[in-house]
């Protein structure tokens, strides 16, 4: 029987949980928000598609850096400024004049939520051991996933009752309560002597990843033949390259590269890219589309996904035992194929439009086969590293499952044919389809369910 949790712990992973929480929900509500945001502001598809990726961006390429400021200028230092920051940066969004100034603003904001994620996972790290610790992160990571889905619904409310903006001043309150936990732990900062931080890794990957963004989202708008999108692009994949290289030789790297030495760690995470990148594009088109399209309230295109959250509250402790028992591989490639039938189902929707018969459906199979992928996803790629590397490589897996959404939703307007429209989103839901059916032949020909897949590199 597992031990009962101190104080102390409960409390460092309430602090962990909530501010990861917030990092990740932000990344979802905006969803919703998106047609209001256009009406109000104005700007088509390209601004929808900037102001989720401008935070994506930061976030992704920031996530594993500060890591190690954490580790510099300590844990709880950190993540003080992050929480601080991203409260500013929230209420700057709500009071964005124009669209411009809101992308601008999910920038710094992702730089906040970059400095959340990682500061977290240390404070776990460093307060649990053992089993205790995988169970600490098990918890950490639902949570992460939970933000994902549970944020439509909360951003959908927000939007109908009050205004879009309203959307990105949720946030505050749990901020608040989490500085207030932080005051209450009354613990002593932890820094890594010797630790140094990246700064020309993080340049280089930023760089990189605006860079090849900025291509993609741009390209429908200017046009391939654009020496501005070959130079954004050229620029970005050899920023992108360097950031690797970088990566590969420095001595204190921020994405250790030897973790991809073990199999399930690289399967792993080549799932979650592909796993991920069509989560988030579903959400998107569904979202985006459910209101533009079917004339659909904010809160009933937030409400359409709640089967998804239901599934996963009732069903991933279970389907996590039976991975622990099982193996991970069954679960992780009939879970991807299970949610590509569920977007294929979404090629029901139609004019007139019925949610019940067009979308409940592929609501419910895809829900089911997230519940099936997620916990052992997670399980399969941290159980093949050593635990005392576990907070790097969460922190390595969520950089990858960002990165992933980040690049799809730039090149949805190449995805959806120029316009979120009844037959752009047919398209978004083949090509979810797609991806998914991808990573569960990934999971079927990588993962492992022995132990020889294990790392313990250090």
């Amino acid at each position: 029987m597992p031990r009962r949790m101190p104080r102390d712990e409960r409390l460092v992973l309430t602090i962990a949980v909530l501010a990861s929480f917030v990092s990740f929900l932000d990344g979802s509500v905006v969803t919703v928000a998106l047609p209001a945001i256009r009406d109000d502001l104005g700007g088509g598809l390209t601004t929808q598609q900037w102001v989720v990726d401008a935070y994506l961006i930061t976030l992704g390429a920031l996530i594993l850096v500060a890591g190690s400021l954490s580790d510099v200028f300590g844990r709880i230092r950190v993540l003080r400024w992050g929480l601080v920051l991203f409260a500013v940066t929230s209420i700057a969004i709500a009071a964005a004049p124009t669209p411009s100034f809101l992308i601008v603003a999910r920038a710094l904001q992702g730089v906040a939520g970059a400095l959340l994620v990682p500061s977290s996972l240390a404070l776990i790290t460093s307060t649990f051991r053992g089993p205790a610790q995988a169970r600490a992160i098990g918890t950490w990571t639902a949570a992460t996933t939970g933000a994902m889905v549970v944020g439509p619904v909360v951003g959908g409310l927000s939007v109908d009752l009050l205004s879009w903006r309203l959307v990105f001043l949720i946030n505050v309150v749990p901020i608040a309560v989490t500085l207030g936990l932080l005051v209450a732990l009354r613990r002593a900062d932890v820094r890594t002597p010797g630790r140094t931080v990246d700064v020309s890794g993080a340049l280089l990957c930023t760089v990189g990843l605006g860079g090849m963004v900025f291509a993609l989202i741009e390209q429908p708008n200017l046009g391939w033949s654009s020496p501005v999108i070959w130079a954004a692009g050229a620029v970005g994949v050899v920023s992108f390259a360097g950031f690797l290289v970088r990566q590969a030789t420095a001595a204190d790297p921020m994405m250790p590269l030897d973790l991809f030495r073990a199999r399930n760690f690289w399967a792993g995470n080549l799932t979650t890219a592909f796993v991920y990148a069509a989560l988030t594009l579903n959400g998107f088109v569904v979202g985006v589309y459910l209101q533009q399209g079917a004339g659909l309230s904010a809160t009933l295109a937030g409400l359409a996904t709640l089967p998804i959250t239901i599934l996963m509250i009732l069903f991933s402790a279970r389907v996590g035992s039976l991975a622990g028992r099982w193996g991970p591989r069954l679960f992780m490639t009939l879970g991807p194929l299970v949610m590509a039938v569920g977007g294929l189902l979404l090629l029901s929707v139609d004019d007139p439009f019925d949610y019940a018969t067009q979308v409940l459906p592929g609501v419910i199979v895809f829900g089911a086969g997230l519940t099936l992928t997620v916990s052992p996803l997670t399980s399969a790629i941290l159980g093949a590293i050593d635990t005392s590397r576990s907070g790097i490589a969460s922190a390595v897996n969520n950089a990858i499952s960002r990165v992933a959404g980040l690049v799809v939703i730039a090149m949805l307007a190449t995805i959806v044919g120029g316009a979120l429209d009844l037959d752009g989103f047919h398209r978004a839901a083949v090509v979810t389809a797609a991806l998914l059916a991808v990573g569960a032949a990934v999971s079927f020909l990588g993962i492992r369910n022995d132990v020889t897949s294990r790392s313990d590199v250090g």
